[in-house]
């Protein structure tokens, strides 16, 4: 697997980056040499924050996990990345149809996680999506309560979708 890490407002010594790939290093096993996992570090306050997204023929494994401590961080973030994996075995196996996970062993010590079998969708809505601008949509997602708002985009004629994060502020997703 291809490791790609990125330091944003920190700047983390070699041996840090080293020490924290070595722990990171025990999901390899479960990936392919041409998979990716990028790495992202940054710190808000007195918190680190940790987040590792893996990408796996074609599928995204994200964890995210914060605290003083880096190593900590890690930790908690491959608990949170060994707890997707279980969860979804599965159903990624179907989907990739290549058996990587047939065989899955936790990297880390935990609570048993049930496995589930089917997302089960319970409501289904339908709208017509109007063309307006992004920032008309934040507006239109802000007076109706939501955190995300699906809108077309005028020049396009794209879905696009504004959500608001966890920060406060807000993102875009376009379609490609």
């Amino acid at each position: 697997m291809t490791y790609n890490v990125i330091c944003k407002q920190i700047e983390l010594s070699d041996g840090t980056k080293e020490k924290l790939l070595a722990k990171i290093k025990k999901i390899d096993k479960f990936f392919g040499d041409e998979d990716g996992c990028k790495i992202v570090v940054s710190q808000q306050r007195d918190e680190m924050i940790l987040e590792i997204t893996i990408l796996y023929k074609g599928f995204f494994i994200r964890g995210e996990a914060r605290n003083e401590d880096l190593m900590f961080a890690a930790d908690k973030c491959l608990e949170n990345l060994d707890r997707q994996i279980r969860k979804n075995k599965t159903r990624l196996e179907k989907s990739i149809k290549g058996g990587g996970f047939e065989n899955y062993v936790p990297v880390v010590e935990g609570e048993d996680v049930d496995e589930e079998k089917e997302f089960e969708i319970i409501k289904r809505k339908r709208f017509v999506s109007k063309p307006m601008s992004a920032e008309e949509a934040v507006l239109q997602m802000n007076m109706l309560g939501h955190d995300f708002f699906v809108f077309a985009n005028p020049e396009t004629m794209e879905t696009n979708i504004v959500y608001k994060r966890k920060d406060g502020k807000y993102g875009l997703i376009e379609a490609e």
